[in-house]
């Protein structure tokens, strides 16, 4: 599994305008067989920070397999106005290190 992490700094008179798009986006994501989830987080205490988090089969399914179908189109069409602010865009993998409250590990 990869984790792609999407840094937004979106202003105050924009974000409902990105949530929606993300909103709408979403169906591409959920209808994708590479895409795993994904959620979007808001800064509390830098209310206009925000980070998409989308969890990927592996790169190769994100970017051969979402990249390259024909849901992706769409996709950027709806999140394209956004791009300018970007922060940040990268892949992570996860590390042995991880726990949660239910304490399964992760």
């Amino acid at each position: 599994m990869i984790i792609e992490y999407i840094r937004y700094t979106i202003p105050a008179e924009q974000e409902q305008a990105f949530l929606s798009a993300y909103r709408d986006a979403g169906a591409e994501l959920r209808g994708s067989k590479n895409c795993l989830g994904h959620e979007i987080s808001r800064c509390v205490e830098e209310p206009t920070s925000y980070v998409v988090r989308i969890l990927w089969d592996s790169m190769e399914g994100h970017l051969q397999g979402f990249r390259r179908s024909a849901a992706f189109p769409s996709f950027f069409a709806k999140v394209k106005p956004f791009f300018d602010r970007i922060q940040e865009m990268r892949h992570y993998a996860l590390t042995d290190i991880a726990s949660s409250a239910a304490g399964d590990g992760r």
